[in-house]
C-alpha cells in the first residue's frame, strides 16, 4: 500500500516531483492520445496462462487445448495484444489469430510454478536501468543503486531487492533529490514511497535492485495484484540478482515499507534458494481484510489506493506512471514495447471491489497470509495497530508464521510511518548486516552504515511527523567479532514478539516517535495472558459479573458522524487535527467499567459478542474499544466492524479472534424477533489502561473513529431498530486478553499517542 507523504522532504530544499513527458520515440507516433508499437508478432505461456503481443488490432484469438477443444477466446487490443489467464499448465497448446481472413498460429507450453530453467539466472546486471527478462519472456525494469560514490568495481557488496506496483524502478537519484543535489531529468525519479530501497539502503552500504512489478512503469506485461505471475517473477529476479558477481554471498534479501514490504510475503513464499531474509515494514495479511473489513466494502482508502493501481497500470498514452512517459521520452524502445500488454491487467474490481465474498480460488493466492506460512528464512517485520492504510490485522501474519523458527515482530500503537520508527530502526539494521550481509555489527562497514543512519533517520522522522524524534538507538553486540555468536546475541535479545507501549509519549514530546516502554513474548498473544469477559450490563455497565437479563436498543445511522475521524492533515505529524465525534443520543450504545484499581495491560485480539435482534434482515456494527480518564477525557484504543448476516464463523475462531468465512454460501439474515449471536472481530489491541482509568467499549453504525478508512454501510436514516441482549443464558461480552506487566507507567497526555485521537468523553444514550 501506499506510503502516503513518506518523505515531503528529508532536507528542507529537497523536492520530489513527476514531471509528464510526451512520448516521443522513433518507434512511437502520436494518434491523438495514442501510441503505434510496432512489435513482430509474439506469444508464450504464461503461469497459468499465455500471452500474445503484435497482433493486429481487433484480431480474433484463440487458444485450443491439448485435446483439441478451444479453452479462451478474445479479441486484440488497440496495442495488438491479448492474455488469457486460468489455463492448466502443460504443452500442446495453439494460439491464433484471425484477421480479415488471414490467420496466424503459434504453439505453446502454459508454465507451472516449477523453477525455470537454470539458465535464465544468466542475465547480467549493471548499474542504472536494466530490463530483466522472466521464465515467461516478459521483461522488467529493474534499476541497480550502489552506495553513494561506489561502483561495480567497489564489490561484493550486500544486496536487498525492493519490489512492488509503485514507480520503483525509475532510475533518477533518490538520494540527490532528498539531499538538494540537481537531478537531470526529474521525471525519472522513483515514486517517494521507495525511501526504504532508493534511498536508505544504498545510504547504509547495500546495492538494491529497485524491482518495477509487471504491468507497471517500463515493465512489460499484464497487471495482476499480486497474481501468481507477479510473485514468481519475485523468485526469477532474486535468483538472477544473486548470480550477480558483485552481489556478497550469492545471497540477497528484501526490503520495503507497504506496497514492497507485502510482496516479501508471496515473494518469499515461492521459495527462491538464494533468498537469505526479509524484512518487511506496515504489511497487511490479507487483500480482503483491508478492501473488506468485516465484509464490509472498504470505500475509502482500499477503494482510492485500487483506481491509483489502476492508472499506474495503464499504458503511458494514456495514464501509467510518469517515469515510464520520461524514459520513453528518452528513446527507450523496450520501455515503449513493454506497454504493449498493459490494457490486458487484471480487473482490479473482481479483487478488491464493490460486492465481493472471500473466495478463497481468488483471494488465498493472492494472501500475504497463506504465502508465510511457507516461510523457513528469517523475517523481521514491523506494524503499527492504528496503521491507517493497511491496517492493524496484520498481526495474523504470525500465527501463519509459526513454521518459521527465526521470526522477529514488533508491534506498537502508531501509524503507516511508525514502523520505520527509531525503536526499530537500529535493529533491522542490525538484522540485515547478520542476516543478508553476513557480518556483525563490529565490522568497520557496520559501524559506518550505522553512522549514517544516525544522521538520516531523525531527519525522515522530523520531515514526516513535523516535530523531533527520539535520537537512534546504539547498536548492539559490538563486541561479537564472531558472526555465529553475534545472531545468538540477537535471537537471545530480540523476541518472537516484541510490544511497544504508549509510542507517542516519550520524552521526545507529545506525538514524537518513540515508546515509553516495552515487553516481550514468544508468540501472539501471549501466552501468558488471560482471556476475560467483561459483560455488558443495564445502564450502560461492563463487568466481569453476569448482569440481570435485561435489553437495550438503538439506531444505528452511519450519517450521524464524519465518515473518517481526520478529514483533513497529515495523520503521520505529532497532531493531526482530528475530528473524533462522540456517538450520542439513540444512534449507539456505551458500556463501561468500573474504575480500574491498578494498571491493567491488554495485549492480543478481542471480541464483541452480541445476543442480537434487529428490525432489519441485516445490519452493519462497529464495536470502539476506549479509554475515559479520570479528566473526562476518551482515548481511541481499537475497532471492529461486522456486517451481521456474516456472522458464520471458521473453525479456526476462537474465544478471542471470532474469524468469519465472509462467504455468500454462509451469509444469512437475521431472523425477525429473534436473538442471534453475533461476534465482532475486534482489531489487535496492545494498550496500557493506567489505574483510574476505564475501559468502554461503543457500538454503532461503522464510520467515524479511522482516518483514512470508510465503510460502504447502507443508509439507514435512522429508522433501523438493534436490540441487545444483556444478561441470561445469552449474555452479551467482550472478550479481551489481559496480560501481567510489572512496568508502572505513567498516563500519556491525552492525545498524545500516535494513532490514537483524544476527545471528551460523552455518554451514549443508554447511559454508558
Amino acid at each position: 500500500m501506499r506510503a502516503r507523504h513518506l518523505v515531503a522532504s528529508v532536507l528542507a530544499a529537497a523536492t520530489i516531483s513527476t514531471i509528464v513527458v510526451p512520448l516521443t520515440s522513433s518507434a512511437a507516433t502520436r494518434a491523438g492520445r495514442s501510441i503505434v508499437i510496432t512489435a513482430p508478432f509474439r506469444a508464450h505461456g504464461s503461469i497459468d496462462g499465455a500471452w500474445v503481443t503484435g497482433a493486429t488490432p481487433g484480431a480474433s484469438v484463440s487458444i485450443t487445448g491439448p485435446s483439441g477443444t478451444v479453452v479462451a477466446s478474445g479479441t486484440a487490443d488497440r496495442l495488438g495484444s491479448y492474455e488469457a489467464r486460468g489455463l492448466t499448465p502443460g504443452a500442446g497448446y495453439t494460439l491464433r489469430t484471425t484477421t480479415g481472413g488471414h490467420s496466424a498460429s503459434v504453439t505453446l507450453t502454459v508454465l507451472s510454478t516449477t523453477p525455470p530453467p537454470a539458465s535464465l539466472d544468466n542475465q547480467s546486471l549493471h548499474v542504472g536501468l536494466n530490463y530483466l527478462t522472466m521464465r515467461d519472456g516478459v521483461t522488467l525494469a529493474a534499476t541497480v543503486r550502489l552506495p553513494p560514490g561506489k561502483t561495480l568495481a567497489n564489490g561484493p557488496f550486500p544486496t536487498v531487492i525492493e519490489y512492488s506496483g509503485y514507480g520503483t524502478a525509475g532510475p533518477a537519484s533518490l538520494i540527490d533529490s532528498l539531499t538538494g543535489k540537481p537531478v537531470a531529468n526529474p521525471g525519472l525519479l522513483p515514486d517517494s514511497a521507495t525511501v526504504v530501497g532508493g534511498f536508505l539502503a544504498p545510504e547504509l552500504g547495500f546495492a538494491v535492485v529497485s524491482l518495477q512489478m509487471r504491468g507497471t512503469g517500463c515493465s512489460g506485461g499484464a497487471y495482476d495484484l499480486f497474481g501468481l505471475d507477479s510473485d514468481y517473477d519475485g523468485y526469477d529476479a532474486v535468483q538472477i540478482t544473486a548470480h550477480q558477481p558483485w552481489v556478497l554471498g550469492h545471497k540477497v534479501g528484501m526490503v520495503g515499507i507497504s506496497y514492497s514490504g507485502i510482496s516479501q510475503f508471496e515473494v518469499a513464499g515461492t521459495l527462491p534458494p538464494a533468498l537469505a531474509a526479509i524484512a518487511p515494514m506496515s504489511p497487511t495479511d490479507d487483500l480482503y481484510s483491508t478492501g473488506y473489513p468485516g465484509g464490509i466494502y472498504n470505500d475509502g482508502f482500499a477503494a482510492s489506493w485500487v483506481a491509483e493501481r489502476e492508472s499506474d497500470a495503464l499504458p503511458a498514452d494514456v495514464g501509467g506512471q510518469g517515469w515510464a512517459k520520461a524514459e520513453i521520452a528518452t528513446g527507450d524502445t523496450t520501455c515503449l514495447q513493454n506497454q504493449a500488454l498493459h490494457l490486458q491487467s487484471q480487473d482490479l474490481n473482481s479483487l478488491i471491489g464493490p460486492n465481493l465474498d472471500r473466495d478463497p480460488a481468488l483471494f488465498d493466492q493472492r494472501s500475504p497470509s497463506v504465502w508465510a506460512s511457507h516461510l523457513k528464512i528469517p523475517v523481521f517485520v514491523v506494524g503499527s495497530l492504528q496503521d491507517e492504510q493497511t491496517g492493524p490485522q496484520w498481526v495474523n501474519l504470525l500465527g501463519a508464521l509459526s513454521g518459521d523458527k527465526s521470526v522477529f515482530a514488533t508491534i506498537d500503537n502508531g501509524l503507516h510511518i511508525d514502523s520505520l520508527g527509531p525503536a526499530t530502526i537500529s535493529r533491522w539494521l542490525e538484522f540485515l548486516e547478520l542476516y543478508v550481509a553476513g557480518r556483525t555489527t563490529a565490522s568497520p562497514a557496520t559501524k559506518s552504515a550505522y553512522g549514517a543512519l544516525k544522521l538520516l533517520a531523525p531527519l525522515l522522522y522530523a520531515s514526516s511527523t513535523g516535530t523531533t524524534s527520539m535520537a537512534v538507538p546504539a547498536l548492539r553486540f559490538t563486541s561479537d567479532t564472531s558472526l555465529a555468536a553475534a545472531k545468538a546475541a540477537f535471537v537471545a535479545q530480540d523476541p518472537r514478539v516484541r510490544v511497544l507501549y504508549n509510542n507517542g509519549a516519550s520524552s521526545a514530546g507529545p506525538g514524537a516517535m518513540g515508546p515509553v516502554a516495552e515487553q516481550d513474548f514468544t508468540a501472539w498473544p501471549p501466552p501468558q495472558g488471560t482471556v476475560t469477559k467483561l459483560y455488558l450490563g443495564a445502564g450502560g455497565s461492563l463487568g466481569t459479573s453476569t448482569p440481570s437479563a435485561a435489553t437495550t436498543s438503538f439506531r444505528p445511522d452511519p450519517a450521524a458522524r464524519p465518515v473518517t475521524d481526520l478529514p483533513s492533515g497529515n495523520p503521520w505529524y505529532a497532531a493531526p487535527p482530528y475530528d473524533w465525534t462522540p456517538v450520542s443520543g439513540s444512534t449507539g450504545a456505551g458500556f463501561v467499567t468500573a474504575p480500574f484499581p491498578t494498571q491493567t495491560t491488554i495485549d492480543g485480539w478481542a471480541a464483541l459478542d452480541l445476543s442480537l435482534s434487529s428490525t432489519a434482515p441485516d445490519t452493519d456494527l462497529q464495536a470502539t474499544v476506549t479509554e475515559v480518564r479520570p479528566d473526562g477525557r476518551e482515548e481511541f484504543v481499537a475497532s471492529g466492524v461486522l456486517r451481521a448476516s456474516d456472522r458464520a464463523l471458521s473453525s479456526a475462531s476462537t474465544a478471542l479472534h471470532p474469524v468469519p468465512l465472509y462467504r455468500t454460501a454462509s451469509a444469512a439474515p437475521l431472523p425477525s424477533g429473534v436473538a442471534s449471536m453475533v461476534d465482532i472481530p475486534i482489531d489487535p489491541i496492545a494498550h496500557v489502561f493506567p489505574a483510574g482509568t476505564r475501559l468502554r467499549v461503543v457500538l454503532s453504525a461503522p464510520g467515524g473513529d479511522r482516518a483514512a478508512w470508510a465503510f460502504a454501510t447502507p443508509s439507514t436514516n435512522g429508522n433501523v431498530t438493534d436490540t441487545i441482549t444483556l444478561g441470561g443464558a445469552t449474555a452479551s461480552a467482550l472478550v479481551i486478553d489481559e496480560v501481567p506487566n510489572s512496568t508502572v507507567l505513567p498516563e500519556a497526555a491525552c492525545g498524545a499517542l500516535r494513532g490514537e485521537p483524544c476527545r471528551s468523553y460523552v455518554p451514549a444514550g443508554n447511559g454508558g
